[in-house]
């Protein structure tokens, strides 16, 4: 919780929700814990996933993955983040949960909230992005906009290419 208290939000791959929370008690431990107020409440949350609204009693062990990924954001977002770290976001969901995460995370930008995010899925990261850095070994061998990153041909055809 010391990360969400210097208002960073940080989304792993594997989620961490809090499987013997309901969904609701998961969105409301965040904002006990780092007393940050600000423009994200639960109302907020449910707006931006009104799935999580339907869910609000059950239990996170009973979500899908997908449903599980949204309660993390949801949980982060609680806690009024100046920076988002999401990790893999787009791995493991179904084209429709990917789209609706797309949407998600364009409302979230749209709110003035900094996101980086790490994820191998190339088309995802294009739709939601404004800038690329590619890694290779712990070293960052590009950075720039994503019209100069997908222009460079070597870039193109070490890293990003099949």
């Amino acid at each position: 919780f010391e990360i969400a208290r210097l208002g960073i939000g940080y989304i792993p791959d594997d989620r961490r929700i809090f499987a013997d929370l309901t969904v609701e008690e998961n969105l409301e431990i965040v904002r006990h814990v780092t007393r940050r107020d600000g423009r994200w409440t639960l109302e907020r949350a449910y707006q931006l996933f009104p799935l999580l609204a339907e869910l609000r009693e059950k239990r996170g062990a009973g979500l899908s993955g997908g449903e599980q990924k949204m309660l993390a954001i949801g949980r982060a977002l609680m806690g009024n983040p100046d920076l988002l770290i999401l990790d893999e976001p787009s791995e493991g969901l179904s084209p429709l949960m990917v789209r609706t995460l797309i949407g998600a995370i364009r409302q979230i930008q749209g709110e003035g909230v900094t996101l980086l995010v790490a994820d191998q899925n190339v088309k995802f990261a294009r739709r939601i992005g404004s800038r690329g850095y590619v890694m290779d070994e712990g070293h960052i061998r590009f950075a720039g906009s994503l019209d100069e990153l997908w222009a460079n041909e070597h870039v193109v055809r070490r890293y990003l290419a099949v």
